[in-house]
Protein backbone atom coordinates (compact mmCIF):
# COMPACT_ATOMS: atom_id res chain seq x y z
CA UNK A 1 0.00 0.00 0.00
CA UNK A 2 1.43 3.54 -1.10
CA UNK A 3 2.46 5.40 1.45
CA UNK A 4 -0.08 8.51 2.95
CA UNK A 5 1.16 11.89 1.96
CA UNK A 6 -1.44 14.71 2.69
CA UNK A 7 -2.51 17.19 0.30
CA UNK A 8 -1.37 20.61 0.22
CA UNK A 9 -3.59 23.20 0.74
CA UNK A 10 -3.12 26.44 -1.59
CA UNK A 11 -3.05 29.92 -0.07
CA UNK A 12 -6.04 32.16 -0.57
CA UNK A 13 -6.48 34.66 -3.04
CA UNK A 14 -8.82 37.42 -2.55
CA UNK A 15 -8.82 38.92 -6.25
CA UNK A 16 -8.32 36.52 -9.51
CA UNK A 17 -5.58 38.11 -11.51
CA UNK A 18 -6.44 37.13 -15.50
CA UNK A 19 -3.24 35.41 -17.12
CA UNK A 20 -1.48 37.97 -19.12
CA UNK A 21 0.49 36.23 -22.18
CA UNK A 22 3.98 35.38 -22.53
CA UNK A 23 6.37 35.10 -25.44
CA UNK A 24 9.64 32.55 -25.44
CA UNK A 25 12.33 32.81 -27.95
CA UNK A 26 14.62 30.11 -28.57
CA UNK A 27 16.46 28.45 -31.36
CA UNK A 28 18.02 24.76 -32.19
CA UNK A 29 20.91 24.34 -33.30
CA UNK A 30 23.31 21.71 -35.09
CA UNK A 31 25.91 20.37 -32.44
CA UNK A 32 29.03 19.80 -34.89
CA UNK A 33 29.28 23.43 -35.55
CA UNK A 34 31.79 25.35 -34.29
CA UNK A 35 32.02 27.21 -30.90
CA UNK A 36 31.89 31.00 -32.92
CA UNK A 37 28.89 29.96 -34.68
CA UNK A 38 26.70 29.08 -31.63
CA UNK A 39 27.18 31.98 -29.65
CA UNK A 40 26.54 34.02 -32.72
CA UNK A 41 22.94 31.53 -32.57
CA UNK A 42 22.41 32.49 -28.84
CA UNK A 43 23.38 36.50 -29.73
CA UNK A 44 20.52 35.86 -32.22
CA UNK A 45 18.06 34.26 -29.67
CA UNK A 46 18.62 37.23 -26.99
CA UNK A 47 18.16 39.60 -30.50
CA UNK A 48 15.04 38.57 -31.38
CA UNK A 49 13.85 38.51 -27.92
CA UNK A 50 14.77 42.26 -27.28
CA UNK A 51 13.35 43.19 -30.81
CA UNK A 52 9.61 42.15 -29.45
CA UNK A 53 10.16 43.20 -26.45
CA UNK A 54 8.22 46.02 -25.31
CA UNK A 55 6.63 46.62 -28.90
CA UNK A 56 3.86 44.23 -28.10
CA UNK A 57 1.01 45.84 -25.46
CA UNK A 58 -2.40 44.92 -24.11
CA UNK A 59 -5.08 47.44 -24.64
CA UNK A 60 -3.84 49.15 -21.02
CA UNK A 61 -0.81 49.30 -22.58
CA UNK A 62 0.94 46.97 -20.12
CA UNK A 63 4.51 45.34 -22.10
CA UNK A 64 3.79 41.62 -22.75
CA UNK A 65 6.32 39.53 -21.36
CA UNK A 66 9.18 38.46 -23.42
CA UNK A 67 11.59 35.70 -22.41
CA UNK A 68 13.99 33.91 -23.96
CA UNK A 69 16.38 30.75 -23.25
CA UNK A 70 20.55 30.95 -24.47
CA UNK A 71 20.03 26.71 -24.26
CA UNK A 72 20.51 25.91 -27.59
CA UNK A 73 18.01 23.06 -28.91
CA UNK A 74 20.56 20.48 -30.22
CA UNK A 75 18.52 17.31 -29.62
CA UNK A 76 15.55 16.21 -27.25
CA UNK A 77 17.22 16.71 -24.01
CA UNK A 78 17.80 20.41 -24.66
CA UNK A 79 14.06 20.64 -25.98
CA UNK A 80 12.96 19.28 -22.63
CA UNK A 81 15.32 21.77 -20.52
CA UNK A 82 13.95 24.73 -23.22
CA UNK A 83 10.05 23.32 -22.61
CA UNK A 84 10.77 23.21 -18.34
CA UNK A 85 12.14 26.64 -18.44
CA UNK A 86 9.40 28.07 -20.58
CA UNK A 87 6.50 26.31 -18.52
CA UNK A 88 7.74 28.01 -15.37
CA UNK A 89 8.14 30.80 -17.03
CA UNK A 90 4.34 30.80 -18.21
CA UNK A 91 5.40 30.62 -21.63
CA UNK A 92 2.05 29.81 -24.10
CA UNK A 93 3.64 31.71 -27.50
CA UNK A 94 6.84 30.57 -29.26
CA UNK A 95 9.01 32.12 -31.77
CA UNK A 96 11.34 30.01 -33.00
CA UNK A 97 14.80 32.18 -34.32
CA UNK A 98 16.93 29.52 -36.28
CA UNK A 99 20.73 30.59 -37.34
CA UNK A 100 22.19 27.21 -38.22
CA UNK A 101 20.92 23.71 -39.82
CA UNK A 102 19.64 21.10 -37.11
CA UNK A 103 16.97 18.09 -37.16
CA UNK A 104 14.06 19.10 -36.87
CA UNK A 105 11.95 16.30 -35.33
CA UNK A 106 14.72 16.04 -32.42
CA UNK A 107 14.50 19.89 -31.78
CA UNK A 108 11.79 22.15 -32.08
CA UNK A 109 8.98 19.42 -32.67
CA UNK A 110 10.29 17.57 -29.68
CA UNK A 111 9.65 21.19 -27.78
CA UNK A 112 6.18 22.36 -29.21
CA UNK A 113 5.10 18.65 -28.85
CA UNK A 114 5.22 19.40 -25.04
CA UNK A 115 2.99 22.54 -25.50
CA UNK A 116 -1.08 22.27 -25.71
CA UNK A 117 -1.99 22.05 -29.18
CA UNK A 118 -3.12 25.36 -29.79
CA UNK A 119 0.03 27.37 -28.90
CA UNK A 120 0.73 29.92 -31.75
CA UNK A 121 4.56 29.16 -33.55
CA UNK A 122 6.17 31.32 -35.43
CA UNK A 123 9.75 30.74 -37.46
CA UNK A 124 11.69 33.85 -37.92
CA UNK A 125 14.98 33.96 -39.16
CA UNK A 126 17.52 35.78 -41.62
CA UNK A 127 18.02 34.48 -45.02
CA UNK A 128 21.31 32.76 -44.07
CA UNK A 129 23.60 31.11 -45.80
CA UNK A 130 26.64 29.95 -44.08
CA UNK A 131 24.87 27.72 -41.75
CA UNK A 132 21.55 28.05 -42.98
CA UNK A 133 19.02 28.72 -40.48
CA UNK A 134 17.05 29.08 -43.77
CA UNK A 135 16.89 25.52 -44.91
CA UNK A 136 16.31 24.27 -41.48
CA UNK A 137 12.87 27.19 -41.18
CA UNK A 138 11.43 25.45 -44.62
CA UNK A 139 12.39 22.10 -43.37
CA UNK A 140 10.78 22.55 -40.00
CA UNK A 141 7.55 24.63 -41.36
CA UNK A 142 7.12 21.86 -43.71
CA UNK A 143 7.16 19.47 -41.02
CA UNK A 144 4.63 21.10 -39.05
CA UNK A 145 2.47 22.01 -41.11
CA UNK A 146 2.62 18.16 -42.63
CA UNK A 147 1.23 17.15 -39.31
CA UNK A 148 -1.41 19.72 -39.68
CA UNK A 149 -0.47 22.05 -37.13
CA UNK A 150 -0.88 25.91 -37.96
CA UNK A 151 3.10 27.57 -38.09
CA UNK A 152 3.67 30.97 -39.64
CA UNK A 153 7.13 31.30 -41.39
CA UNK A 154 8.78 34.67 -41.14
CA UNK A 155 12.37 34.62 -43.82
CA UNK A 156 13.40 37.89 -43.17
CA UNK A 157 16.88 39.84 -43.34
CA UNK A 158 19.91 39.94 -41.25
CA UNK A 159 23.63 40.00 -41.43
CA UNK A 160 25.25 36.58 -42.77
CA UNK A 161 28.25 36.83 -41.19
CA UNK A 162 29.27 38.67 -37.73
CA UNK A 163 28.68 37.85 -33.82
CA UNK A 164 25.55 39.97 -33.46
CA UNK A 165 23.70 41.11 -36.02
CA UNK A 166 20.51 42.91 -36.05
CA UNK A 167 17.22 42.27 -37.39
CA UNK A 168 15.72 44.65 -40.46
CA UNK A 169 12.78 46.89 -39.42
CA UNK A 170 10.72 44.46 -42.15
CA UNK A 171 11.84 41.83 -40.54
CA UNK A 172 10.61 42.94 -37.09
CA UNK A 173 7.35 44.67 -38.31
CA UNK A 174 6.27 41.19 -39.75
CA UNK A 175 7.70 39.47 -36.64
CA UNK A 176 5.42 41.89 -34.15
CA UNK A 177 2.45 41.95 -36.31
CA UNK A 178 2.38 38.07 -35.87
CA UNK A 179 2.78 38.23 -32.07
CA UNK A 180 0.12 40.94 -31.94
CA UNK A 181 -2.02 38.27 -33.16
CA UNK A 182 -1.30 35.43 -31.26
CA UNK A 183 -1.45 37.99 -27.83
CA UNK A 184 -4.87 38.29 -28.49
CA UNK A 185 -5.66 34.58 -29.22
CA UNK A 186 -4.49 33.47 -26.57
CA UNK A 187 -4.96 36.59 -24.12
CA UNK A 188 -8.67 36.09 -24.65
CA UNK A 189 -8.68 32.70 -24.13
CA UNK A 190 -11.04 32.05 -20.64
CA UNK A 191 -12.00 35.91 -20.58
CA UNK A 192 -15.73 36.53 -20.34
CA UNK A 193 -17.77 39.06 -21.82
CA UNK A 194 -20.83 40.51 -20.09
CA UNK A 195 -24.28 41.01 -22.09
CA UNK A 196 -27.52 42.60 -20.66
CA UNK A 197 -30.88 41.08 -22.14
CA UNK A 198 -31.37 39.06 -25.05
CA UNK A 199 -31.26 39.66 -28.78
CA UNK A 200 -32.70 43.05 -29.03
CA UNK A 201 -34.65 44.06 -31.73
CA UNK A 202 -34.60 40.42 -33.15
CA UNK A 203 -31.75 40.69 -35.04
CA UNK A 204 -30.27 37.50 -36.08
CA UNK A 205 -26.98 38.13 -37.04
CA UNK A 206 -26.17 39.59 -33.11
CA UNK A 207 -27.44 36.43 -31.60
CA UNK A 208 -24.61 35.41 -28.68
CA UNK A 209 -23.30 32.18 -30.44
CA UNK A 210 -22.45 30.72 -26.88
CA UNK A 211 -21.40 27.07 -27.95
CA UNK A 212 -19.33 28.44 -31.20
CA UNK A 213 -17.90 31.71 -29.22
CA UNK A 214 -16.20 29.52 -26.21
CA UNK A 215 -15.05 26.98 -29.17
CA UNK A 216 -13.21 29.20 -31.64
CA UNK A 217 -12.48 31.98 -29.41
CA UNK A 218 -12.41 30.54 -25.61
CA UNK A 219 -14.67 33.38 -24.92
CA UNK A 220 -17.20 33.17 -22.28
CA UNK A 221 -20.35 34.96 -22.69
CA UNK A 222 -21.95 36.16 -18.94
CA UNK A 223 -25.53 36.87 -19.70
CA UNK A 224 -27.70 38.83 -17.22
CA UNK A 225 -30.94 39.97 -17.11
CA UNK A 226 -31.99 43.59 -17.41
CA UNK A 227 -34.30 43.38 -14.07
CA UNK A 228 -30.92 43.58 -12.45
CA UNK A 229 -29.81 46.18 -13.46
CA UNK A 230 -32.93 47.91 -12.97
CA UNK A 231 -33.12 47.00 -9.59
CA UNK A 232 -29.61 48.43 -8.87
CA UNK A 233 -30.57 51.56 -10.09
CA UNK A 234 -33.60 51.47 -8.36
CA UNK A 235 -31.66 50.61 -5.34
CA UNK A 236 -29.00 53.40 -5.57
CA UNK A 237 -26.04 50.55 -6.44
CA UNK A 238 -23.03 52.96 -6.97
CA UNK A 239 -21.57 55.72 -5.51
CA UNK A 240 -23.16 59.07 -5.22
CA UNK A 241 -19.65 60.77 -4.99
CA UNK A 242 -18.53 59.06 -8.39
CA UNK A 243 -21.94 60.33 -9.84
CA UNK A 244 -21.87 63.49 -8.86
CA UNK A 245 -17.87 63.92 -9.82
CA UNK A 246 -19.06 61.89 -13.36
CA UNK A 247 -21.42 64.60 -13.99
CA UNK A 248 -19.29 67.40 -13.05
CA UNK A 249 -16.93 66.35 -15.52
CA UNK A 250 -19.65 65.85 -18.05
CA UNK A 251 -20.90 69.50 -17.20
CA UNK A 252 -17.49 70.86 -17.38
CA UNK A 253 -16.59 69.49 -20.94
CA UNK A 254 -20.07 69.74 -22.34
CA UNK A 255 -21.87 72.42 -20.91
CA UNK A 256 -24.34 73.89 -23.09
CA UNK A 257 -24.04 70.92 -26.01
CA UNK A 258 -25.46 68.67 -23.03
CA UNK A 259 -29.26 69.15 -24.05
CA UNK A 260 -31.49 69.62 -21.24
CA UNK A 261 -34.91 71.08 -20.94
CA UNK A 262 -36.53 70.33 -17.06
CA UNK A 263 -35.26 68.85 -14.07
CA UNK A 264 -37.06 65.23 -15.03
CA UNK A 265 -34.21 65.28 -17.88
CA UNK A 266 -31.30 66.05 -15.61
CA UNK A 267 -32.40 63.33 -13.52
CA UNK A 268 -32.95 60.80 -16.50
CA UNK A 269 -29.44 61.92 -17.79
CA UNK A 270 -27.70 61.13 -14.29
CA UNK A 271 -29.74 57.49 -14.62
CA UNK A 272 -27.54 57.45 -17.77
CA UNK A 273 -23.97 57.74 -16.22
CA UNK A 274 -25.18 55.76 -13.01
CA UNK A 275 -25.85 52.91 -15.66
CA UNK A 276 -21.99 53.79 -16.66
CA UNK A 277 -21.08 52.94 -13.01
CA UNK A 278 -22.63 49.99 -12.08
CA UNK A 279 -22.08 48.30 -15.46
CA UNK A 280 -18.61 49.21 -15.04
CA UNK A 281 -18.05 47.68 -11.32
CA UNK A 282 -20.01 44.51 -12.54
CA UNK A 283 -17.19 44.22 -15.49
CA UNK A 284 -14.67 44.81 -13.16
CA UNK A 285 -15.91 41.63 -10.46
CA UNK A 286 -16.38 39.52 -13.40
CA UNK A 287 -13.28 40.41 -14.81
CA UNK A 288 -14.98 40.99 -18.12
CA UNK A 289 -13.21 42.40 -21.23
CA UNK A 290 -16.37 43.77 -22.98
CA UNK A 291 -19.70 43.90 -22.48
CA UNK A 292 -23.54 44.87 -24.08
CA UNK A 293 -26.53 46.12 -23.64
CA UNK A 294 -29.84 45.38 -25.26
CA UNK A 295 -31.68 48.40 -24.51
CA UNK A 296 -34.45 47.96 -27.45
CA UNK A 297 -37.26 47.38 -27.22
CA UNK A 298 -38.04 46.38 -23.78
CA UNK A 299 -35.57 48.73 -21.45
CA UNK A 300 -35.85 52.06 -22.92
CA UNK A 301 -38.81 51.80 -26.02
CA UNK A 302 -41.78 49.50 -25.13
CA UNK A 303 -44.28 51.23 -23.60
CA UNK A 304 -46.56 48.42 -22.43
CA UNK A 305 -43.70 48.52 -19.06
CA UNK A 306 -42.10 51.44 -18.17
CA UNK A 307 -39.20 52.81 -20.53
CA UNK A 308 -36.32 53.54 -18.86
CA UNK A 309 -33.42 56.24 -20.33
CA UNK A 310 -30.87 55.37 -23.14
CA UNK A 311 -27.71 53.70 -22.70
CA UNK A 312 -25.56 55.89 -25.13
CA UNK A 313 -23.58 58.14 -23.19
CA UNK A 314 -22.62 54.48 -21.13
CA UNK A 315 -21.85 52.72 -24.19
CA UNK A 316 -20.02 55.97 -25.22
CA UNK A 317 -17.61 55.79 -22.59
CA UNK A 318 -17.00 51.97 -21.94
CA UNK A 319 -15.62 52.43 -25.96
CA UNK A 320 -13.26 55.74 -25.11
CA UNK A 321 -9.89 55.89 -24.51
CA UNK A 322 -10.70 57.80 -21.19
CA UNK A 323 -14.00 58.85 -18.54
CA UNK A 324 -14.01 61.26 -15.80
CA UNK A 325 -11.05 59.28 -13.92
CA UNK A 326 -8.59 60.07 -16.93
CA UNK A 327 -7.13 57.51 -19.01
CA UNK A 328 -8.16 53.95 -19.14
CA UNK A 329 -7.86 50.91 -21.65
CA UNK A 330 -11.00 50.92 -23.95
CA UNK A 331 -13.30 48.06 -23.34
CA UNK A 332 -15.53 47.12 -26.36
CA UNK A 333 -19.26 47.62 -25.39
CA UNK A 334 -21.98 47.06 -27.79
CA UNK A 335 -25.23 48.70 -28.39
CA UNK A 336 -28.09 46.32 -29.04
CA UNK A 337 -26.84 43.42 -27.20
CA UNK A 338 -24.95 43.09 -30.76
CA UNK A 339 -22.57 40.01 -29.89
CA UNK A 340 -21.24 39.66 -33.12
CA UNK A 341 -19.92 43.06 -33.26
CA UNK A 342 -18.68 43.41 -29.63
CA UNK A 343 -16.24 40.58 -30.71
CA UNK A 344 -15.15 42.00 -33.85
CA UNK A 345 -14.45 45.43 -31.85
CA UNK A 346 -12.98 43.44 -28.90
CA UNK A 347 -10.14 41.34 -31.25
CA UNK A 348 -9.84 44.71 -33.19
CA UNK A 349 -9.04 46.34 -30.17
CA UNK A 350 -6.24 44.01 -28.90
CA UNK A 351 -4.56 43.47 -32.11
CA UNK A 352 -4.31 47.26 -32.31
CA UNK A 353 -2.82 47.38 -28.82
CA UNK A 354 -5.96 48.66 -27.29
CA UNK A 355 -6.96 51.48 -29.93
CA UNK A 356 -10.71 52.64 -29.26
CA UNK A 357 -13.27 51.23 -31.36
CA UNK A 358 -16.08 52.46 -33.31
CA UNK A 359 -19.87 50.79 -33.47
CA UNK A 360 -21.98 52.05 -36.30
CA UNK A 361 -25.13 51.33 -38.39
CA UNK A 362 -24.09 50.11 -42.14
CA UNK A 363 -26.50 53.44 -42.89
CA UNK A 364 -26.87 55.19 -46.19
CA UNK A 365 -24.43 54.19 -48.61
CA UNK A 366 -24.16 57.53 -50.67
CA UNK A 367 -22.75 56.77 -54.28
CA UNK A 368 -20.96 59.53 -55.97
CA UNK A 369 -23.81 60.54 -58.33
CA UNK A 370 -26.03 60.55 -55.20
CA UNK A 371 -24.07 63.20 -53.61
CA UNK A 372 -23.75 65.52 -56.55
CA UNK A 373 -27.28 65.07 -57.42
CA UNK A 374 -27.98 66.30 -53.52
CA UNK A 375 -24.60 69.21 -53.63
CA UNK A 376 -26.92 70.48 -57.09
CA UNK A 377 -29.73 70.78 -54.89
CA UNK A 378 -28.60 72.59 -52.43
CA UNK A 379 -26.34 75.06 -54.13
CA UNK A 380 -22.98 73.31 -53.32
CA UNK A 381 -20.54 73.12 -55.09
CA UNK A 382 -17.91 70.21 -55.47
CA UNK A 383 -14.51 68.99 -56.83
CA UNK A 384 -15.15 66.15 -59.17
CA UNK A 385 -12.21 64.04 -58.31
CA UNK A 386 -13.19 64.29 -54.54
CA UNK A 387 -12.81 60.91 -53.20
CA UNK A 388 -16.75 60.97 -51.69
CA UNK A 389 -17.58 61.64 -55.80
CA UNK A 390 -15.32 59.23 -57.55
CA UNK A 391 -15.53 56.44 -54.94
CA UNK A 392 -18.56 57.37 -52.52
CA UNK A 393 -19.06 56.92 -49.12
CA UNK A 394 -20.75 55.26 -46.10
CA UNK A 395 -22.33 57.08 -43.45
CA UNK A 396 -21.51 55.06 -40.76
CA UNK A 397 -24.00 56.39 -37.36
CA UNK A 398 -25.86 55.01 -34.37
CA UNK A 399 -27.48 55.87 -31.56
CA UNK A 400 -24.64 54.34 -28.76
CA UNK A 401 -21.36 53.00 -28.60
CA UNK A 402 -19.56 55.85 -30.62
CA UNK A 403 -16.09 55.85 -28.97
CA UNK A 404 -15.56 59.93 -28.03
CA UNK A 405 -12.11 59.30 -29.47
CA UNK A 406 -13.62 59.79 -32.54
CA UNK A 407 -14.26 63.14 -32.44
CA UNK A 408 -10.78 63.72 -33.78
CA UNK A 409 -7.92 61.95 -34.98
CA UNK A 410 -5.42 59.96 -33.22
CA UNK A 411 -3.59 62.21 -30.52
CA UNK A 412 -6.11 64.37 -29.96
CA UNK A 413 -6.95 65.33 -26.62
CA UNK A 414 -9.69 64.72 -24.49
CA UNK A 415 -10.12 68.40 -24.34
CA UNK A 416 -10.48 68.98 -28.07
CA UNK A 417 -12.44 66.01 -28.11
CA UNK A 418 -14.85 66.40 -25.66
CA UNK A 419 -15.12 70.13 -27.43
CA UNK A 420 -16.47 68.52 -30.50
CA UNK A 421 -19.03 66.40 -28.63
CA UNK A 422 -22.84 67.60 -27.97
CA UNK A 423 -25.05 65.45 -26.07
CA UNK A 424 -28.71 65.98 -27.51
CA UNK A 425 -32.25 64.54 -26.61
CA UNK A 426 -32.72 61.26 -27.59
CA UNK A 427 -35.82 60.74 -29.90
CA UNK A 428 -39.02 60.76 -28.05
CA UNK A 429 -40.22 58.35 -30.46
CA UNK A 430 -38.26 55.86 -30.96
CA UNK A 431 -36.54 56.11 -26.96
CA UNK A 432 -40.03 57.20 -24.76
CA UNK A 433 -37.54 56.43 -22.02
CA UNK A 434 -35.66 59.73 -22.54
CA UNK A 435 -32.24 60.38 -22.12
CA UNK A 436 -29.50 61.70 -24.22
CA UNK A 437 -27.74 61.29 -27.03
CA UNK A 438 -23.97 61.51 -28.05
CA UNK A 439 -23.13 63.04 -31.26
CA UNK A 440 -20.13 64.49 -33.24
CA UNK A 441 -18.76 64.16 -36.76
CA UNK A 442 -15.26 62.35 -37.32
CA UNK A 443 -12.68 64.49 -39.07
CA UNK A 444 -11.27 62.67 -42.18
CA UNK A 445 -8.08 61.25 -42.58
CA UNK A 446 -8.49 58.19 -39.85
CA UNK A 447 -7.08 55.13 -41.50
CA UNK A 448 -7.73 51.84 -40.28
CA UNK A 449 -10.20 48.59 -41.07
CA UNK A 450 -13.93 48.34 -41.06
CA UNK A 451 -15.38 45.36 -41.12
CA UNK A 452 -18.33 42.92 -39.27
CA UNK A 453 -17.92 39.19 -37.96
CA UNK A 454 -20.62 36.50 -38.71
CA UNK A 455 -21.58 33.22 -38.10
CA UNK A 456 -23.04 29.94 -40.36
CA UNK A 457 -24.58 27.33 -38.87
CA UNK A 458 -23.68 25.36 -42.11
CA UNK A 459 -20.22 25.86 -41.62
CA UNK A 460 -20.04 26.67 -37.49
CA UNK A 461 -17.34 29.27 -38.36
CA UNK A 462 -17.00 32.71 -37.83
CA UNK A 463 -15.99 34.83 -41.00
CA UNK A 464 -14.62 38.52 -41.09
CA UNK A 465 -15.86 40.39 -44.21
CA UNK A 466 -13.27 43.29 -43.84
CA UNK A 467 -11.89 46.32 -46.04
CA UNK A 468 -8.60 48.89 -45.44
CA UNK A 469 -10.25 52.11 -44.97
CA UNK A 470 -10.24 55.79 -44.14
CA UNK A 471 -13.03 58.67 -43.03
CA UNK A 472 -13.61 61.45 -45.61
CA UNK A 473 -15.12 65.16 -45.05
CA UNK A 474 -17.33 67.03 -47.67
CA UNK A 475 -18.19 70.34 -47.77
CA UNK A 476 -20.54 71.50 -44.57
CA UNK A 477 -23.36 72.35 -45.36
CA UNK A 478 -23.72 69.58 -47.88
CA UNK A 479 -22.40 67.30 -44.62
CA UNK A 480 -25.48 68.89 -42.73
CA UNK A 481 -28.25 67.69 -45.29
CA UNK A 482 -26.64 64.29 -45.50
CA UNK A 483 -26.62 63.66 -42.00
CA UNK A 484 -30.44 65.40 -41.82
CA UNK A 485 -31.50 62.34 -44.40
CA UNK A 486 -30.53 59.90 -41.96
CA UNK A 487 -30.24 61.14 -37.87
CA UNK A 488 -28.78 64.07 -37.18
CA UNK A 489 -28.40 63.87 -33.62
CA UNK A 490 -26.20 60.92 -34.11
CA UNK A 491 -22.69 60.63 -34.68
CA UNK A 492 -21.48 60.50 -37.98
CA UNK A 493 -18.23 58.69 -39.74
CA UNK A 494 -18.16 59.07 -43.11
CA UNK A 495 -16.24 55.87 -44.19
CA UNK A 496 -14.76 55.28 -47.68
CA UNK A 497 -13.36 51.70 -48.18
CA UNK A 498 -10.40 51.31 -49.80
CA UNK A 499 -11.18 48.24 -52.44
CA UNK A 500 -14.74 48.20 -52.58
CA UNK A 501 -17.20 49.74 -54.73
CA UNK A 502 -20.23 50.83 -53.19
CA UNK A 503 -22.34 48.60 -54.86
CA UNK A 504 -20.39 45.64 -53.25
CA UNK A 505 -20.42 47.37 -49.82
CA UNK A 506 -24.23 47.27 -50.31
CA UNK A 507 -24.60 43.88 -51.34
CA UNK A 508 -22.40 41.86 -48.71
CA UNK A 509 -22.50 43.52 -45.90
CA UNK A 510 -23.17 40.70 -43.89
CA UNK A 511 -25.57 42.99 -40.98
CA UNK A 512 -27.08 46.12 -40.21
CA UNK A 513 -23.71 47.38 -38.10
CA UNK A 514 -20.18 47.82 -38.76
CA UNK A 515 -17.49 48.45 -36.89
CA UNK A 516 -13.64 50.21 -37.34
CA UNK A 517 -10.61 50.75 -35.39
CA UNK A 518 -7.46 52.76 -36.64
CA UNK A 519 -3.58 52.37 -36.98
CA UNK A 520 -4.62 48.29 -37.21
CA UNK A 521 -1.99 46.79 -39.87
CA UNK A 522 -3.69 44.39 -42.35
CA UNK A 523 -1.35 41.42 -41.51
CA UNK A 524 -2.01 41.25 -37.99
CA UNK A 525 -5.98 40.76 -38.63
CA UNK A 526 -4.94 38.30 -41.05
CA UNK A 527 -2.53 36.21 -38.49
CA UNK A 528 -5.32 36.30 -36.14
CA UNK A 529 -7.96 34.71 -38.31
CA UNK A 530 -5.18 32.01 -39.12
CA UNK A 531 -4.74 31.27 -36.08
CA UNK A 532 -8.42 31.02 -34.89
CA UNK A 533 -9.64 29.16 -38.28
CA UNK A 534 -11.93 32.79 -39.20
CA UNK A 535 -13.08 32.93 -42.81
CA UNK A 536 -11.31 36.09 -44.21
CA UNK A 537 -13.46 37.68 -46.51
CA UNK A 538 -12.84 40.50 -49.24
CA UNK A 539 -15.44 40.09 -52.10
CA UNK A 540 -13.71 43.20 -53.60
CA UNK A 541 -13.35 43.17 -57.29
CA UNK A 542 -10.81 45.56 -56.88
CA UNK A 543 -8.66 43.88 -54.37
CA UNK A 544 -5.94 41.43 -55.81
CA UNK A 545 -5.78 38.12 -54.23
CA UNK A 546 -1.95 38.79 -52.60
CA UNK A 547 -0.66 42.84 -51.88
CA UNK A 548 2.90 42.49 -51.26
CA UNK A 549 3.77 44.71 -48.00
CA UNK A 550 0.28 44.58 -46.94
CA UNK A 551 -0.55 41.49 -46.73
CA UNK A 552 1.27 38.72 -44.51
CA UNK A 553 2.40 35.63 -46.78
CA UNK A 554 -0.20 32.59 -46.82
CA UNK A 555 1.13 29.90 -44.47
CA UNK A 556 2.28 26.77 -46.35
CA UNK A 557 -0.51 24.81 -44.76
CA UNK A 558 -3.37 26.47 -46.48
CA UNK A 559 -1.30 25.39 -49.94
CA UNK A 560 -1.03 21.66 -49.04
CA UNK A 561 -4.50 21.66 -47.99
CA UNK A 562 -5.89 23.26 -51.26
CA UNK A 563 -6.59 26.86 -50.16
CA UNK A 564 -7.41 29.37 -46.84
CA UNK A 565 -11.27 28.49 -46.91
CA UNK A 566 -10.40 24.68 -47.78
CA UNK A 567 -7.80 24.13 -45.03
CA UNK A 568 -10.15 25.80 -42.20
CA UNK A 569 -13.43 23.52 -43.49
CA UNK A 570 -11.09 20.97 -42.39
Amino acid sequence: MAKKIKAACLPDIQKATPKTPVIGVFAPCDPRIDDASRKRAQNIIAMVADTISGQVVLPDKTPVPVVYSSVLVDSEAQADVVAQQFREAGVNILVCAPDTWAFPQLTTISLLQQFPKDTPINITCGNSGPKPGVVYAHALSGAISQYGKMVHLNVGNWADTGMKPVMTKPTATALIDWCYAAVTAAALKGRRVMVFGHDSMGMETALAHILPTRNTFGVEITRLDMKLLADMLKKGAYSKKELKALRGWIDKSIGKRLELKTEADSKRFDTSLAMYLINRDLMADLNAVGGGFMSQLEWGSDSRGLPLPVADAMESMFNSSFDHNGPKAPQPYATEADVQGLLTMLFMTYLSGGNPPLFMDFRKVWEGWEIKALAKKIGVKVNAKADYIKKGLVDGDNSGSASFDWAGKPGTSVKQLMSRISMPLADEGYFPGGGNSVTFMTPAGVEGIAGRMAYSSLNDKFSLIWDEAYSTSVPAKLAKAMCNLTTPTWPHTFVVPKYASMLEYKQYAPANHFHMTWDLPVSRLQYWMDLTGVISSTPWAARPSFVEGTDRPLPLIYHLNGGESAFKGL
